[in-house]
């Protein structure tokens, strides 16, 4: 072969390689290492369902070929086959055909990008975030290397704890009712002997009735004697006084007397005058005023205004004596009734013991109110007996909307959502508008996945601390982590601080679990190692991080995948707990 042919060989051959590389692409191929990928937030996070983030790229001057049409294309690639293109963006140089972002080839250039949102699933937990190109000149395509921008997916939020709190139905059972009984002794006028006939009212005998049916009863506590004597403001107001207590003198003898008449040595209650305790009003003016309101006399109205006109107290009883004289009913009806003593007996009704209760509800539920029964329910830990007597309470008392509602809350306890659902939809049907079914049909609708419609119903609970809560669970689910914190309340656990981590404020989780009784559970732990990680602190990390694991072994595998633990991957002492 002669020289000649091959200089024209080799002349055609650096001819075709100037054709082919005078588009430029070629030269982007091999500079592509020099284009500037970056992603905010690195790594990528889970906020609310869903997942978004920011990307930006930087071309250096001369990179950029002129005729290039460059199409990015980021992807999120998971386990499990899980693999997400994402929308495009289009890059242009300056002489390309077609739409795009312009990127000059002297200056270079750069671009920004946002996501769509895409939905959060497990499987993109231990994802890449990438970065692919495609370069193209016309017909002529070039794939450039896939460039890896982000390792991973933060999905700390889905360490939430779904321990919603139901609403108990509070009973109204007390301890002791006031059983206070009184009577009435009745003067004539200017007089302060008791006269026989007072002590055989029927007032008198209902009063005494009691006294001798209960003074030895379990069920009532005896406690004192009150006695307040009084005088009709028709006589004079040095009389008045004195005869007030004269009154109350031989008010509280003869009503020591009828305690006396009880032989029974061991009795003593109100036989002795230290039991006794005496008021006395010399002139009952307001008695007065209450019982002519009450009456029905034709000019009572015209009786009281007169009164009123005189402030002096001589003028007024003078006016007094003069209608009673004009009115007779003022004198036989009204003012008898101001020349009194009354005498009141001071008794507490007491309620069954706490140990009568909790044997009954079990063994004869028949037996109790729905107070009781209700009051009973509180008492024990146990629950299966607890929910024994909150049916037992709604099957008598049905119509009571707290028996089924407390049905619910302990089936909920025991994670019987369908059971439950049916218990509260029956304590609505019975007691419409009760903030403790609307907090409790929103935590069932919270489990079914249904969160807009259980926000909707913990706002009809009315602002409660529990309802606070359970709404502080979905604000972590749906990315609102400072409402969440606001939520939470003064509540000291792992949701609480759970709410603090996703803030920033990480300073916050150690004193927040210190202060509760998460402080040394798996995932109160779990959670200060994160606190230490984000602080760089990478023995505290691992410290926590190991008592997480041995309380709650599933910790190790998601530890293992967690990226909130990523630039410690490389750490003996976390890769000796994790693998």
């Amino acid at each position: 072969m002669n020289s000649k042919f091959l200089r024209t060989i080799g002349a055609s051959l650096s001819v075709a390689l100037v054709l082919s590389s005078c588009d430029g692409l070629g030269k982007m191929l091999k500079k592509q290492k020099e284009i500037q990928y970056s992603i905010t937030p690195n790594p990528i996070e889970m906020h609310g369902d869903s997942v978004q983030f920011s990307a930006s790229g930087k071309f250096s001057p001369k990179l950029f070929a002129k005729k290039v049409t460059l199409t990015i294309t980021p992807m999120v690639k998971g386990n499990g086959g899980v693999e997400k293109s994402l929308k495009p963006i289009v890059l242009v140089g300056e002489k390309a055909t077609g739409s795009g972002q312009k990127i000059a080839y002297t200056t270079g250039g750069s671009f920004n990008y946002t996501s769509e949102k895409f939905a959060y699933e497990p499987g993109i937990r231990n994802a890449k975030v990438l970065i692919k190109a495609v370069g193209q000149v016309k017909k002529k395509t070039k794939e450039f290397n896939p460039v890896e921008i982000a390792d991973g997916t933060n999905a700390t939020p889905l360490l939430v704890r779904n321990d919603e709190k139901g609403m108990w139905a509070k009973d109204n059972f007390v301890k002791t009712t006031p059983a206070n009984q009184s009577t009435h002794i009745y003067y004539a006028i200017n007089q302060s002997n008791v006269r026989p006939g007072e002590m055989k009212s029927e007032e008198m005998k209902a009063f005494n009735e009691f006294i001798k049916t209960n003074i030895n009863s379990q069920w009532y506590e005896f406690k004192g004697i009150s006695v307040s004597a009084y005088a009709s403001p028709d006589g004079e107001t040095d009389k008045n006084e004195n005869l007030a207590k004269d009154r109350a003198k031989s008010g509280s003898a003869a009503v020591m007397s009828e305690f006396g008449k009880n032989k029974n040595k061991d009795q003593k209650f109100g036989k002795t005058k230290d039991q006794y305790v005496v008021g006395t009003t010399n002139e009952d003016w307001a008695g007065f005023k209450t019982l002519m309101e009450q009456s029905t006399m034709a000019d009572k109205d015209l009786i009281l205004r007169v009164l009123t006109m005189y402030n002096d107290p001589n003028q007024r009883r003078k006016e007094i004596k003069n209608l009673s004289k004009t009115y007779v009913e003022l004198a036989e009806k009204v003012l008898p009734k101001l020349r009194r003593s009354e005498v009141t007996v001071n008794v507490d009704k007491k309620s069954r013991t706490d140990e009568q209760i909790t044997k009954l509800m079990v063994s004869n539920p028949d037996s109790l109110n729905v107070e009781e029964l209700l009051y009973g329910a509180s008492l024990t830990n146990d629950i299966n007996t607890k929910l024994q007597v909150c049916k037992s309470a709604e099957k008598q008392f049905a119509s009571d909307w707290r028996t089924s509602n407390n049905v619910g809350v302990v089936l909920l306890m025991q994670n019987k959502v369908t059971e439950a659902s049916d218990a509260f939809k029956r304590a609505e049907k019975a007691g419409s508008s009760q903030p403790a079914v609307y907090n409790n049909l929103g935590i069932i609708e919270a489990k079914n996945g249904n969160r807009i419609q259980a926000r909707e119903l913990y706002k009809k609970a009315g602002g409660s601390v529990e309802s606070k809560y359970n709404m502080g669970i979905l604000d972590i689910r749906d990315g609102k982590y400072s409402d969440a914190v606001s939520n939470f309340g003064d509540a000291k656990n792992v949701n609480k601080a759970l709410s603090q981590l996703l803030t920033g404020a990480a300073g916050s989780v150690n004193s927040t679990l210190d202060a509760g009784n998460d402080k040394d559970s798996a995932y109160g732990f779990y959670l200060r190692a994160v606190a230490a990680a984000r602080s760089a602190n990478n023995a505290d990390a691992i410290s926590n991080l190991k008592k997480a694991i041995e309380k709650n072994g599933s910790l190790k595998a998601w530890a293992k995948d967690d990226v909130e633990f990523i630039k410690m991957r490389s750490d003996s002492g976390f890769t000796g707990l994790t693998n």
